[in-house]
């Protein structure tokens, strides 16, 4: 069984075939950083138009990459939220099109779940139950699976995801977009007990908090420079030194890191599952890896760089296992919901 996933939930436009769930057999990104680098983050408006003028070549190379052609493609699948929903709109449009052109089946996939699913394209998959928690700069999320499309939610950040307070943060003391790795790459120039950050604590047992975090290194930052509290945030990076510039950002990483960790753990401790993934673009992060690793009593699953971040593959993935599990919908049906819910429940 062949399936084509489309990922066009916010910068990246992807197309992915994977066969029975696990063989890669293509995997295209089209990615829009440097075009949004510019701005600080990401701008909707752009990122469609950006989506409209490459998704149709990207499909191509999918399948052309994979050798294959639209008869041996047994079915479509795509995300369909959450997202933006501009960008969505090109991806779902896309998929529906082309299911009704080729006659092929059509499932539409939540994006955050299309991240667990890249690491059954891994050599060694995950073993249920499943504990999986997934980072990025829109989602932080922490699941468990007890079998294919049997998923719970047991946490989830309160207000911001990890991914957007690494952004803000970067902005705030001048480090540039995206934040992820410029953060990273200070943590090992800086000095992570610079700062003493506060814990913030989610809603819920397994929840995570975030704003709280970027607030206090924000505070902290405008007492380094000696200013009160009215100074204006965007002009904070223009006084502060390199030194502290990577002080900072190494003080922000380690608590950050030390919040999904910690929470990560205790739910370990909890459901004992036989395996636990790391998903979503912040999943590149080597030191979260790395920490996460320390505190689990067993291996941690995790994809490549290339499979971290949104791609067409895990989508694809994913739909392997709707397509043998559960029944395609009419592709006149599917909608785009950029707050869509977890579908798939125990």
């Amino acid at each position: 069984m062949k399936i084509l996933g489309i990922e066009t939930s916010c910068d990246e436009t992807s197309a992915g075939i994977v066969e029975d769930g696990h063989k890669l057999l293509a995997n295209i990104v089209r990615t829009q950083i440097d075009i949004h680098k510019e701005y600080g983050g990401v701008v909707p408006e752009i990122a469609a138009r950006s989506h409209i003028e490459v998704i149709l070549p990207v499909v191509n190379q999918s399948l052309k990459t994979a050798k294959l052609d639209w008869k041996e493609i047994d079915g479509i699948a795509v995300t369909n939220g959450p997202g933006l929903l501009g960008s969505l709109m090109i991806g779902t449009l896309t998929a529906r099109m082309l299911a009704l052109i080729h006659r092929k089946p059509i499932y539409p996939v939540h994006h955050v779940l299309g991240h667990i699913y890249a690491n059954w394209l891994l050599e060694e998959q995950p073993q249920f139950p499943v504990l999986a928690l997934i980072v990025s700069g829109g989602h932080t999320h922490l699941f468990y699976l007890e079998s294919h499309l049997k998923v719970k939610l047991i946490g989830r950040t309160t207000d911001d995801a990890v991914g957007e307070a690494y952004d803000k943060v970067a902005k705030l003391i001048g480090l540039p977009y995206p934040g992820g790795p410029a953060i990273d790459k200070a943590y090992h120039l800086g000095n992570p007990d610079f700062l003493d950050l506060p814990t913030p604590k989610g809603s819920g047992k397994y929840d995570f908090s975030f704003s709280g975090l970027k607030t206090a290194v924000l505070r902290r930052s405008q007492e380094l420079i000696g200013e009160d509290f009215r100074f204006p945030s965007w002009q904070i990076s223009k006084r502060l030194t390199e030194e502290q510039v990577n002080n900072i950002a190494a003080s922000f990483q380690k608590k950050a890191v030390e919040i999904l960790v910690d929470t990560t753990k205790k739910a370990f401790d909890e459901f004992q599952p036989k395996s636990v993934i790391i998903g979503g673009g912040v999943a590149c992060n080597d030191y979260l890896r790395e920490e996460l690793q320390k505190a689990l009593p067993i291996k941690l699953n995790y994809a490549p760089i290339d499979l971290c971040t949104d791609n067409g593959a895990m989508i694809a993935a994913l739909g392997c296992f709707m397509h043998e599990y559960s029944k395609p919908v009419d592709p006149r049906d599917i909608k785009t919901e950029p707050s869509l819910k977890i579908q798939y429940q125990a």
